[in-house]
């Protein structure tokens, strides 16, 4: 008996829709990682890209626990000298409300092209309308 191989190409990619509203954002983040790896998957291997699509709706009022939300901040360098640029949680949400969770998200991924890939297939909304109404989406509960 052969052990089956997973080939890329005939990897079945489904269509997820999670609603990210009041859940927290570590939770959302691994769930989100999860699917788009494909480990729910038996046919998951480490080398492939088999995970499936997710859209993420109500990205904006995600939740953190404790006082994160006031203390929580995001590091950036300009790349010139003295060009450290620290960036609150509350100060994203309000220039770009998608950034936190797919910040989150990133860091759970694999680090390389093959990283990159599974990362394309992650659409993130602010608010609960979105533009993948022609996919048979199924609801993921966290």
């Amino acid at each position: 008996m052969k052990t089956p191989v997973t080939n890329p190409k005939t990897v079945e990619r489904k269509w997820k829709i999670i609603d990210a509203e009041g859940k927290p954002l570590g939770r959302v983040a691994s769930k989100i990682a999860q699917l788009l790896m494909g480990k729910h998957k038996p046919v998951y291997a480490p080398n492939i890209d088999a995970g499936d699509f997710v859209v993420v709706i109500n990205a904006a009022k995600v939740a953190l626990t404790g006082k994160k939300a006031e203390t929580k901040q995001y590091f950036h360098h300009t790349g010139f000298i003295g060009g450290e640029r620290w960036i609150s949680f509350k100060q994203y949400l309000n220039r770009k409300p998608e950034f936190p969770l797919e910040h989150a998200v990133w860091g759970m991924l694999p680090h390389g092209s093959l990283g990159h890939t599974m990362f394309k297939k992650l659409k993130v909304y602010s608010g609960a309308e979105h533009k993948e109404t022609d996919k048979t989406l199924e609801p993921v509960a966290i």
